[in-house]
């Protein structure tokens, strides 16, 4: 039963999100966490923080630790099919379609009307992801965890995967 039930925890968000990883994390998160309970919110965005730091897509990195804490090795082999044949089912049977009606007004619009939700759920992620930093680290370390890091990404243009590589380190020798 756990085995149709991780299937189910990542399909689903395969099969209605649109945009990629970042865009059905919070479709993720809200089976994961919020379903069926095999993580808090914080040991998600844990999760989420080693997965965003390793290359690769993140929804297959997500599914395989996910997976594998639930079930063991198959539990990782069930959630990353559940993540990939999916998409790419319906990657193929879209690329016709889209390709067919590539200079149509009515496909432009569509994907225009797409990018302002997949905003809203990614702001309603970061809070969400803040709410709880806020529970847990405190206001001092989640404020300058979050301007640290805005910093060295915005200003000193410092790769992502480093920055949560430190942030990781300073929860670590400070809030661990």
């Amino acid at each position: 039963m756990i085995h149709w039930e991780l299937f189910l925890a990542f399909f689903i968000p395969n099969i209605i999100g649109y945009g990629g990883g970042p865009a059905i994390i919070p479709l993720i998160e809200a089976e994961v966490v919020g379903r069926y309970g095999w993580m808090t919110a914080q040991e998600f965005a844990e999760t989420l923080a080693l997965g965003n730091a390793l290359p690769s897509p993140i929804a297959t990195k997500m599914a395989g630790q996910i997976g594998f804490d639930v079930a063991g090795a198959s539990g990782a082999l069930v959630a990353v099919l559940a993540t990939v044949v999916p998409s790419l089912l319906l990657m193929l049977g879209a690329l016709g379609l889209l390709y067919r009606f590539r200079d149509s007004p009515r496909v432009k619009r569509m994907s225009q009307w797409v990018r302002p939700v997949i905003a809203m759920m990614m702001a309603w992620l970061t809070w969400s992801f803040f709410s709880e930093g806020l529970e847990t680290a405190g206001l001092v370390h989640t404020l300058l965890i979050g301007s640290l890091a805005a910093l060295a990404l915005l200003r000193l243009r410092i790769h992502p995967a480093f920055i949560v590589m430190a942030a990781l380190s300073y929860g670590g020798l400070f809030l661990g």
